[in-house]
C-alpha cells in the first residue's frame, strides 16, 4: 500500500517539478529586444492608422527608451544579464504594452 502511495507521490512530484520548469520559460520564449521592437512597430502603426496623437507615439517612445536604458544598465552590471533584471525588464515592457493599447484605443481626437 506504501509503495503505491509513494509512486504516486513521485509521478506528482516529477510532473509539478517539470511544469515548474516549462511553464516560466514559455513565458519568456519572446525575447526582450523581439518585444521592444515589436512594441515600436505598434507605435509607427498607430500613428499611421491616426489610433495614436503625436503627443501621445511621443511619450510612448520616451517610455520605450527608459525602457531601454534600464536594459543597458543591467547588461552593463556585473557582465551578465540576469533571470531577475530580465524578469524586471519583462514586467517593465508588460506595463508599457498595456499602455500602448489603452493609448491605441482610447476616445481622443487624433486630428491634432
Amino acid at each position: 500500500m506504501k509503495t503505491t502511495k509513494m509512486k504516486r507521490f513521485m509521478k506528482w512530484f516529477t510532473m509539478a517539478a517539470l511544469l515548474a520548469v516549462v511553464i516560466p520559460a514559455a513565458g519568456l520564449a519572446q525575447g526582450v529586444n523581439e518585444r521592444q521592437r515589436n512594441q515600436r512597430e505598434r507605435i509607427q502603426q498607430g500613428v499611421r492608422s491616426g489610433e495614436l496623437t503625436r503627443v501621445e507615439a511621443a511619450r510612448l517612445r520616451r517610455q520605450e527608451a527608459q525602457i531601454r536604458l534600464n536594459e543597458a544598465r543591467a547588461r552593463r552590471s556585473g557582465g551578465q544579464f540576469t533571470p531577475r533584471e530580465r524578469a524586471r525588464i519583462q514586467r517593465q515592457l508588460n506595463r508599457e504594452s498595456r499602455h500602448i493599447y489603452r493609448q491605441k484605443h482610447d476616445a481622443q481626437d487624433r486630428n491634432h
